[in-house]
């Protein structure tokens, strides 16, 4: 049996950058509104990841999410599934925000963007090789919730954790830390048309697999 304590910690993402998009209505919850905002996170390699956040306005002042404003989010990484046309379900990826601090600057941060999850595999992993040569595997983690929820978040592991992960069973439980980030990619449908479209994944920094005595 899982608490909601346990739930709560199971998955945890912190994030610091600038407002890159100002927030836009989403939806009204029992009397509370939810916006979506754009935050626009550093890497090391100087490149951005453009991440989307859905904060509540009995957290911050939205009006005051102005585009280059500095932000510091506590959260989690939700998802969920979005209609497309009569049958297609496309699955949304966010953070979720808990806490949401403006700041004059990160100098006191070592690290930007920050995930943990514990988590089960809920499909086949999807071991590859690049072009380049260069080892990956996909994940599809399930990470539970409160109210007997689940959020699905897509993991994309490098290298040896590639290797690590590719003989890896559904249902499996792993710990995983890593960075939220976003891709671009292009997207050809069957007429030959192109659309430009972005990805959000979890690239996985480290990850450990949880023996089966430790969570029953």
């Amino acid at each position: 049996m899982i608490n909601d304590m346990e739930v709560l910690n199971n998955n945890k993402i912190f994030i610091a950058g600038a407002i890159h998009k100002e927030p836009v209505f989403n939806h009204l919850m029992y009397g509370e509104s939810f916006y979506t905002t754009y935050v626009e996170v550093s890497r090391l390699s100087n490149q951005t990841d453009i991440i989307p956040v859905l904060v509540s306005g009995h957290l911050i002042d939205v009006e005051e999410l102005k585009i280059g404003v500095k932000v510091k989010i506590d959260g989690q990484v939700r998802s969920y599934n979005n209609q497309e046309g009569s049958h297609r379900k496309k699955l949304i990826i966010n953070v979720f925000a808990r806490e949401i601090q403006i700041v004059e600057d990160f100098n006191d941060l070592d690290n930007l963007n920050d995930v943990f999850f514990d988590g089960f595999i809920c499909r086949q992993p999807n071991f590859r090789t690049t072009p380049f040569g260069r080892e990956i595997c996909d994940l599809l983690v399930a990470i539970n919730r409160a109210y007997k929820k689940s959020d699905y978040i897509p993991c994309i592991t490098w290298g040896r954790n590639a290797k690590y992960c590719e003989k890896m069973e559904v249902g499996t439980n792993i710990r995983i830390w890593g960075r939220f980030q976003s891709r671009d990619y292009e997207k050809k449908d069957r007429f030959g048309n192109v659309t430009q479209k972005t990805a959000y994944e979890v690239s996985v920094i480290k990850l450990e697999k949880i023996a089966e005595e430790e969570w029953k």
